[in-house]
């Protein structure tokens, strides 16, 4: 599974900092220590996970055949566009935060704090609910192992996935280091044996011969590209990742643009050769209707026991994804308050253990909740949440940026500006359009509650604007220092 947190390290110098480290320290405290193939590999790591495994059938389904390929490579056209707006922004302003920086840069001359006040209250909302996914496609797959489990069974074994991941994640960062590298391990070899499983047993007729009607430009096949499209940027969500560590980046200029550009196609090849392969295997009539397709993939090649096995594996690939989404995904509403663009309660840190566990808290009940609802309605209103603030706004700060602020350094400009940011700023309205009634109107009202949620915020307890003054601060042109490109 996708996700776009922040893998946020403990502020201050770690032990053992040499000297050319600490030469790169930024101002905040963070060390500059990351570098091309290190980002390239956070990346990845934040966008492949349980995603995939969960959603072939749902691909499959909204187009009706094997040509649910195209899904995937609409998916990262999308995210590879967006992806070019994320690396102007980022490389230019390569701090902590991501989108609440860049909302906070551009918006902050005519609505103050509002923006990133807002992106923070949905993040607390649509990280989770990422989260949930996770949690889903967990109980689909020990179904496999677990068959005709009753309502009450599946949720209560989702109650307690997120009930452990929560105990898990309660202690000292230093210690959940080597788990996270334990599961991020146990993940590539699942990812790996049902893309070598399929492609030993593979079938050129299952995977490449489509309805007579696949390729027709009609209604169908637009609604099938749009609930495609909406699959496939959720399965590459995370192409993000080092735009949120900015701080912790080496030379962001370079690292931040081609880290991201590097990981969406990266991705695309696996997400391909994983679709393609397992078309190969199963027929696409019951790809369509598997709640398990990875385990039938592994039962039909390889045996039940093989199938058995990989499942655990594909299982704990699941509890990996949605641990390390919630152990980034916390930081983000704790780095947010910390700047004081989000609610002051967010910004405590736990008085023994040091990690931000009212916000670790909020997201883990919100999973919780998440997770009783069917997979597509999650994805549609995780995506609609995201794409209205963070998607469209942010292709608009860029803009927005380019004039209120010419003098920025930007050590990356968007190749061929405007083209990238307007198929952006289509690809997101159009996901938006095809996410459903009942998403957007869930959207509209979450934002139309934050907006609440600032202005008593702003009334009763920050006093700014519209109920103070606005606070200009310029900050990556006041402080240049903090996007020159590290030699």
């Amino acid at each position: 599974m996708s996700s776009s947190n922040v893998n946020m390290q403990p502020e201050g110098v770690p032990a053992g900092t040499t000297q050319s480290e600490a030469a790169e320290q930024t101002n905040k405290g963070f060390v500059r220590s990351v570098g091309l193939p290190t980002a390239i590999a956070i990346n990845m790591t934040q966008m492949c996970g349980i995603g995939p495994f969960i959603t072939i059938p749902l691909m499959v389904a909204a187009f009706g055949g094997p040509q649910a390929i195209l899904g995937w490579i609409a998916g990262a056209l999308l995210a590879l566009a967006d992806g070019l707006v994320w690396a102007e922004l980022g490389a230019a302003m390569p701090g902590a935060g991501g989108t609440y920086i860049y909302l906070r840069e551009a918006f902050q001359y005519r609505t103050g704090r509002l923006m990133p006040f807002i992106f923070s209250w949905t993040a607390v909302l649509f990280i989770p609910l990422i989260m949930s996914t996770g949690v889903i496609g967990l109980v689909s797959y020990l179904g496999y192992l677990w068959p005709n489990m009753s309502w009450w069974e599946i949720h209560l074994v989702s109650l307690v996935v997120v009930g452990v991941v929560l105990f898990a994640l309660y202690r000292r960062i230093e210690s959940i280091g080597l788990l996270t590298n334990i599961l991020f391990v146990i993940m590539l070899i699942s990812i790996g044996a049902v893309i070598v499983a399929s492609l030993t047993h593979f079938n050129p007729a299952l995977a490449f011969t489509y309805p007579s009607n696949a390729f027709t430009l009609n209604g169908a096949f637009f609604a099938g590209l749009g609930a495609g499209l909406l699959i496939g940027i959720y399965d590459y969500l995370g192409y993000n990742t080092t735009a949120y560590m900015g701080a912790e980046i080496r030379n962001p200029g370079r690292v931040i643009p081609w880290s991201i550009i590097v990981s969406v196609l990266g991705i695309m090849v696996l997400y391909l050769a994983l679709n393609i392969g397992v078309l190969g295997v199963v027929p696409w009539q019951n790809v369509a209707q598997s709640s398990s397709i990875a385990s039938l993939v592994l039962e039909h090649t390889w045996g039940k026991g093989v199938s058995s096995v990989v499942t655990v594996l594909i299982i704990i690939t699941a509890f990996a994804s949605v641990f390390a989404g919630l152990l980034g995904g916390s930081r983000v509403p704790y780095n947010a308050a910390r700047d004081g663009v989000f609610l002051r309660q967010f910004g405590k840190l736990h008085p023994r253990y040091h990690f931000p566990h009212i916000a670790l808290i909020v997201m883990c009940v919100i999973t919780a909740i998440g997770s009783f609802f069917d997979l597509s309605t999650v994805i549609s209103m995780l995506i609609a949440v995201l794409v209205l603030i963070q998607g469209i706004v942010q292709v608009v700060a860029l803009t927005v940026l380019r004039r209120r602020q010419p003098n920025l350094r930007r050590p990356y400009r968007m190749w061929l500006y405007p083209l990238p940011s307007i198929i952006a700023l289509v690809g997101w309205a159009y996901v938006y359009y095809s996410s459903g009634p009942l998403p957007i109107l869930f959207s509209l009202a979450w934002v139309a509650v934050g907006g609440v949620a600032y202005l008593l915020w702003a009334r009763f307890v920050e006093h700014t604007w519209p109920f103070g003054p606005k606070e200009i601060k310029e900050e990556y042109l006041e402080n240049p220092v903090e996007a020159e490109v590290s030699a």
